[in-house]
């Protein structure tokens, strides 16, 4: 019986030093910056063992969802031009809206549910998820499924 990963999302200053050093390895060695494991280990202080050990295990967040279809439950006021300020960031970040649910709203509030295809997105989903947090009229935006 083989055994199904289980992932988390965990802050990066909750996390071990190796790991964020494994993960820093392999973007060195992603650019270029580094051409093979034994240099990309000694420049972040890091075995070559250890590397190979964790290497698999850890991924930035934005690798894990590049290409995928994400999901986005999104809180909003119930004001005019809000959700149009909202797509026009999806837009503008490459997304690719796939679905729209809106809710009827309640108490000045309208819950949303955006799904997107982030193949061309155009920068991280962190980023994305911070733009959309910081648009007027956003009372909370997170990720509901990806």
């Amino acid at each position: 019986m083989s055994r199904r990963p289980k992932y988390f999302i965990v802050d990066a200053e909750a996390l071990p030093e190796v790991y964020l050093k494994v993960a820093e390895a392999k973007r060195m060695l992603e650019t270029g910056e580094a051409t093979a494991v034994n240099q990309a280990a000694q420049a972040v202080g890091l075995s070559r063992s250890a590397f190979y050990k964790y290497k698999d295990a850890i991924r930035p967040f934005n690798d894990m969802l590049h290409g995928r279809i994400v999901t986005f439950q999104i809180m909003l006021k119930d004001e005019p031009g809000v959700l149009s300020a909202l797509l026009n960031i999806f837009a503008q970040s490459g997304g690719n809206i796939l679905t729209i649910n809106q809710g009827i709203p309640v108490s000045g509030c309208a819950a949303v549910s955006i799904g997107i295809e982030t193949s061309e997105l155009v920068l991280p989903v962190e980023e994305l998820i911070n733009h959309i947090a910081a648009q007027k009229g956003v009372i909370r935006c997170e990720i509901l499924a990806g």
